[in-house]
């Protein structure tokens, strides 16, 4: 009986959610991260074995931003996608950084990854710069197809995580070259071509150095699409070719960096990847789910973070949007294919966005004034409530990550046991211990 907290609110979430779990008679003692075994009492009755993990990761994805969305997309009366997954709770985003309170995206994704919390900046590797094993890792030595799609680079932070180690993120080049020859996921699909191709080797879209930031390629390992092709990949970098491939295989790159342009509104910001979030999705479950032992995919909305980061809430909302579009495709996927798990969750809340009414006597930034910086920090909107004659405004407190602890939902063999306050390493054991059909 699907009675669990399955709706987040504005206010009062972890009052359901808490409700939700009593009834649920959730049991979470003996929860613990690393590759440390997970004890614990009745859990639901979910299958033991996740045959699929799919784990959804909206990069700065808050409780905010998500109310936003479905706001924006749904009204008050609706549920979005991603609210529609059966179990709720929420993850702690600390990392173990020695000088920085709150997490970067590389320190989050590898607690996601790895069960280990780490330092800003360091993809896989612990404190002493010691390579963890991944989930990605893991669901290759179970002999599963595994995949990373993101509308970042796919050299970035979050997909980069689950593929590869290094000490600092910024190394994108030796991530690449990590994939390709060392962690090999099946499908890797997104942007940053120019991490690929050597300087002066433009490959399928050109170098723009008048970009502010420049779009160049600047691989220091030769051109890694020739080598990947040469390995069994499929090179694409159109829609149509990805549509048109049937490789077991695929290496797709549609930009020269994250495939969107982000920017306060009206100074060069877009959002429309050549190749749809959803569409990419789309194309690895198809090709993932012809393994008949299973697969792991990792899929991530990059444009929620950077449109933050930007203190652009309008492009934020259409990042959103099209992150709630894919998980429901996900969802209506497990659907037909039983035995597997989807998680959606952000690895950290970015902006310090709030939802207001609207008030032209609560602005808290200075619409005389021509400062960029103060610009960019002021309210965005009004936005419509979807359904209603009501609108919102989006207010920001910081261009940069707060610590807030960031919205989880899930379904599927051991969803129940994320459905609970947790640190963000719990993640990757539950999803390690359902891949192994482990308790």
């Amino acid at each position: 009986m699907r009675t669990h907290a399955r709706r987040w609110m504005a206010t009062g979430g972890a009052a359901a959610i808490a409700a939700g779990l009593t009834t649920g008679g959730l049991v979470t003692s003996g929860l613990t991260t690393g590759d440390q075994d997970v004890t614990g009492g009745d859990r639901g009755g979910s299958s033991r074995t996740a045959k699929n993990v799919v784990l959804i990761v909206g990069d700065g994805l808050s409780i905010a931003a998500r109310e936003a969305i479905r706001l924006s997309t749904v009204g008050k009366d609706g549920e979005t996608a991603m609210d529609s997954l059966r179990y709720a709770g929420w993850t702690h985003t600390d990392s173990l950084d020695p000088d920085e309170a709150v997490t970067d995206s590389a320190a989050a994704a590898s607690a996601f990854a790895t069960g280990v919390r780490t330092y800003n900046g360091a993809v896989s590797v612990d404190v002493d710069g010691n390579p963890v094993r991944t989930l990605l890792e893991h669901a290759k030595s179970l002999r599963k197809s595994t995949g990373v799609v993101t509308t970042a680079q796919v050299t970035d932070a979050t997909p980069a995580a689950f593929g590869a180690h290094v000490p600092d993120r910024g190394d994108q080049t030796e991530i690449a070259r990590q994939l390709i020859e060392e962690s090999r996921p099946d499908v890797i699909l997104g942007g940053g071509e120019d991490w690929w191709y050597p300087a002066g080797d433009e490959g399928a879209y050109p170098d723009d150095p008048a970009d502010p930031r420049p779009e160049v390629s600047r691989s220091d390992q030769g051109n890694l699409v020739e080598r990947a092709q040469a390995s069994g990949y499929a090179y694409v970098t159109t829609a149509d070719e990805l549509a048109a491939t049937r490789a077991p295989r695929i290496l797709g790159l549609f930009a020269n960096e994250e495939m969107f342009e982000q920017a306060p509104e009206g100074q060069g910001d877009e959002y429309a990847p050549v190749v749809p979030l959803v569409d990419m999705t789309r194309k690895a479950l198809d090709v993932l789910s012809r393994d008949r032992q299973g697969f792991f995919l990792m899929v991530e909305e990059e444009g929620v973070d950077e449109m933050s980061h930007a203190n652009n809430a309008g492009l934020t909302l259409e990042a959103g949007q099209a992150l709630d579009e894919t998980v429901a495709v996900v969802h209506a996927f497990a659907k037909r294919h039983p035995g597997t798990l989807v998680v959606v969750v952000g690895d950290h809340e970015t902006g310090g966005l709030a939802i207001e009414n609207v008030d032209a006597d609560d602005e808290s930034g200075d619409p005389a004034s021509t400062s960029a910086e103060v610009l960019q920090s002021l309210e965005d909107g009004p936005f419509p409530v979807a359904g209603t004659d009501l609108q919102f405004t989006v207010d920001w407190t910081t261009s940069g990550h707060t610590g807030g602890a960031t919205p989880l939902t899930a379904e599927g063999p051991s969803a129940e046991r994320l459905a609970r306050s947790q640190p963000n390493t719990d993640v990757f054991v539950v999803l390690r211990d359902a891949m192994g059909g482990r308790r």
